[in-house]
Order: structure tokens, then C-alpha cells, then sequence
């Protein structure tokens, strides 16, 4: 997956630039008295704003909750696999340790389609395989099948993302709302000022934390990948 330099840059470092840009556009931007039409409007918008990200927040938070379960269930069912190897002839014990090793290795460096042909070769070897220990590679070759499972519904949730026109839908309403907010004449208190700043750094904060969640680089997010970094490093000896 491309990660773009946004998504790279840990949140309190967004936190305080955004914080001291907008404290400096409350400062500089003229302000504006709303009359109560002005105001309606601002009240409709920052009210469908709320409704129309709240549930794709909470959508991008199950979401991740749901990969770290499938990557779970997954590292138990590639341990188990590695323990199945132990009674078998050298050459193919080690020939399957060492691609399922690259094969984890190639999805904790998310190389997807890499991953992809690592997991078929891995099958490939065990439906190909015609020397010794032979029938004991069926109960293998059962759980390579049954992971399936695990790998689409990987593939399913990873393509669960935020779509275009729901992100143009979200900052055509951001735009506006921050608008508002920037030029509201709150009075000459300069506290004011750093509440305006506060609320714009919180609004913007709601959308680049969804923006790392739905490219999967939210420090959470980061996470899922534990139990197969416990099996690599332990080489199947242990399972976060």
C-alpha cells in the first residue's frame, strides 16, 4: 500500500501545527457578526457534519477492531501450521518454515500481491509434493485451505475504506464549517481566541485521524500486525 508523508507524521506533531495555524488565522482574519439567518445555516451544517462523520468514524474503528481479529486468528492458524512441520521429514519441514516465514515476512512489509503468490506457492508445494512424509502434509494442506478464511476476509476489510464522493460529501461541510468558526466575532477576549483555534484543531484532528484510519497507519491501526511480528522474530517459538 502507498502511504503518503501525511500519514507518517505522528498526530501530536499535526496537533500543534494545526493549532498554531489557526490560532494565527483567529488573530488575523477579520471577524464577523452573524444575524440569525447566518446563524441557522452554520447550526444546519456543523449538525449534518456531526451525523455524516460520526458514523464513518465509528465504521473505520470497526473496522480496525475487525482486521486485528482476522490477523489474530490468522498468526494462531499459521502457528499451528508450524507445529504440524515438526513431524515431518527434514527437507520439507524446513522447505515450508522457510516459505511461511516469507510469507509473513512479505505482509508485515505490506506487499499484498507478494503475499499473495507466496501463500499460492506455498500451496502449489504442498499439492506438488511427492517425496517422503507425503500423507502427512494433508493435515497441512486442510489448514492452509481452511485459512482462506482469514485471507478473505482480510482482503474484504481492507477494501473497506472511505470512498471519494463520501470524502468530497465531508469536506465540502468541513470547508464551510471552519469557515464559520475562523470569522465568528466571539468578542475582543483573547481566550477566545485560543477556544476558536481549539475547535478548528479538534474538527481537523476528526479528519486526518479518519484519514490514517482508513489507510491503516493510525498508531492502532499499526498494531495488528503484533502476533506475526512475535512469530518471525521468534521463528514460531512464540505468539504475541
Amino acid at each position: 500500500m502507498n502511504k503518503l508523508l501525511l500519514t507518517k507524521i505522528r498526530l501530536s506533531w499535526y496537533f500543534i501545527f494545526f493549532f498554531l495555524m489557526y490560532l494565527l488565522l483567529a488573530i488575523i482574519l477579520p471577524r464577523q457578526k452573524f444575524d440569525g439567518g447566518a446563524l441557522t445555516l452554520f447550526s444546519v451544517n456543523s449538525f449534518l457534519y456531526g451525523f455524516y462523520i460520526s458514523p464513518i468514524l465509528s465504521s473505520q474503528k470497526a473496522r480496525i477492531e475487525e482486521l486485528h481479529k482476522i490477523v489474530r486468528s490468522e498468526a494462531n492458524a499459521l502457528f499451528a501450521m508450524a507445529l504440524d512441520t515438526k513431524d515431518l521429514p527434514e527437507k520439507p519441514r524446513n522447505k515450508l518454515q522457510e516459505m511461511l516465514m516469507d510469507y509473513m515476512d512479505k505482509n508485515l512489509h505490506d506487499h499484498r500481491v507478494a503475499g499473495e503468490k507466496a501463500y499460492e506457492e506455498l500451496i502449489s508445494y504442498v499439492v506438488d509434493y511427492k517425496g517422503e512424509g507425503k500423507e502427512k502434509l494433508e493435515k497441512f494442506l486442510e489448514k492452509l485451505v481452511a485459512n482462506q478464511q482469514n485471507r478473505t476476509s482480510f482482503a474484504m476489510q481492507m477494501n473497506s475504506k472511505v470512498f471519494s464522493n463520501e470524502w468530497m460529501i465531508m469536506f465540502v461541510l468541513f470547508s464551510i464549517t471552519m469557515s464559520f468558526v475562523l470569522v465568528l466575532d466571539t468578542g475582543p477576549q483573547p481566550i477566545f481566541r485560543v477556544v476558536t483555534a481549539l475547535l478548528c484543531t479538534g474538527l481537523s484532528m476528526l479528519v486526518l485521524i479518519l484519514i490514517k484510519m482508513s489507510t491503516l497507519t493510525h498508531k492502532r491501526a499499526k498494531q495488528i500486525w503484533k502476533p506475526f511480528e512475535k512469530l518471525v522474530e521468534s521463528r514460531f517459538y512464540r505468539i504475541d
